[in-house]
């Protein structure tokens, strides 16, 4: 198996760090919940584990657990918050699998009947309306 070392230097490490902004949705011990920049719908939300992780396979058992709950707890957050009608919960590993961030991350997003994904290169979102899904994932939490 030929696999690459976790690079600390990659965005959402950053991004733990607070060395790039980001729109917060949730935060545990353990996990960091925010938006996709490059959303593929509306409410497109990414869960990581606080812990180096380049991916699934690498991951510590127990930080992989915490991953898991809080995607469920998210979800379930996301769902409420856009109405929506189902979730699609993917992740990748490796470039071979589609992965292009190289940090153990879970893509969630609301889908609605009839209404197709975007392209993940689609571009970057509007800040403000990122902030605004944002703020309505939160509340959902809250709720």
């Amino acid at each position: 198996m030929n696999e690459t070392a976790y690079d600390p230097q990659n965005i959402f490490a950053k991004i733990l760090r607070g060395e790039i902004p980001a729109h917060r949705v949730y935060e545990d011990a353990h996990t960091l919940a925010f938006m996709d920049v490059m959303p593929q719908g509306e409410g497109h939300t990414l869960v990581i584990p606080k812990a180096p992780a380049r991916g699934l396979l690498d991951a510590d058992p127990a930080s992989l657990a915490a991953v898991t709950a809080s995607v469920q707890r998210v979800a379930r957050a996301v769902k409420a918050a856009f109405s929506a009608d189902g979730l699609t919960i993917f992740q990748y590993n490796e470039p071979a699998g589609g992965q292009t961030v190289f940090h153990l991350h879970v893509h969630i997003l609301p889908r609605h009947e009839g209404v197709p994904l975007k392209r993940h290169e689609g571009g970057m979102a509007d800040d403000a309306v990122l902030a605004e899904q944002a703020g309505r994932i939160r509340a959902a939490l809250d709720g």
